[in-house]
């Protein structure tokens, strides 16, 4: 079974800071190929308490979009666990150049432990097992930042759209997506902010139309607005089935 575990749903400083919602990334599992996206705050924790159970050394490779703490806080412990103390040399980190050269947040002594670190760039591909992930666009984020878009086969084209501030080429480069995540912070549009804001995302999901879309990392305005009691109306609005993840949700694809 292939399915998608959402460890964590927090967004931004505050959420992830008071713990008002988990912080600890998104578990894909697809084709009996395990992934960890954005390792944020208890990562390993929320994995652990996990149910039904996932196994971190059973992991197969670690994404990080960005180097925020909110999204890359457990990363080395990950990559600890993911190679057993480093005793089991095994996986593949994607990472950002910025995060492992300039104010890197990788540590060097653990570079070893994994079978290789990929540095992922705009417009170029790479294979996780038989996974082909596309690195469709720089976002547009304080630091250097990307999603993906996830093929295999016998599984629909999946996206992430990280953090970003909303540009017009996003829709183009995550176009033919059928299931797609994205990170939305903001219940209305704050200018100056590099986050989504909630009318953003739904123009996004408007205008790609894919047969399910998935919000997630999640600022205090999305919660103080309730937006797990809107996922009907915004469904409607935008014509896909749109839900609001919540901590600890199991996504089966």
């Amino acid at each position: 079974m292939s399915f998608i575990k959402f460890l964590g749903t927090a967004g931004a400083r505050f959420v992830m800071l008071k713990q008002l919602r988990a912080s600890g990334g998104i578990w894909f599992s697809i084709n009996s190929i395990n992934f960890i996206v954005d390792p944020g705050p208890c990562c390993l924790l929320r994995i652990l308490k996990s149910r039904p159970k996932l196994k971190v050394e059973k992991l197969d490779g670690i994404f990080l979009s960005h180097k925020h703490l909110d999204h890359s806080c457990d990363i080395n412990l990950m990559i600890e666990a993911m190679t057993e103390g480093g005793f089991k040399k095994r996986g593949i980190v994607f990472s950002p150049f910025d995060a492992l050269e300039n104010d890197p947040v990788i540590l060097k002594y653990l570079r070893d432990f994994p079978e290789k670190i990929e540095v992922i760039e705009e417009g170029k591909n790479y294979n996780l097992k038989n996974l082909k992930i596309e690195i469709p666009v720089r976002h547009k984020h304080g630091v250097e930042t990307y999603g993906f878009k996830l093929r295999g086969e016998n599984i629909p084209v999946i996206s992430y759209i990280s953090d970003t501030a909303f540009f017009p080429e996003i829709i183009e480069k995550y176009g033919e997506s059928d299931i797609l995540i994205i990170n939305t912070v903001l219940y209305e549009k704050k200018e100056g902010v590099l986050h989504l804001s909630l009318p953003e995302a739904e123009f996004i999901i408007s205008e790609i139309k894919p047969k399910k879309a998935i919000l997630t990392h999640f600022g205090m305005t999305m919660l103080k607005n309730k937006i797990w009691e809107k996922q009907e109306e915004i469904s409607k609005k935008t014509k896909t089935e749109v839900i609001a993840a919540y901590d600890g949700m199991n996504f089966e694809i």
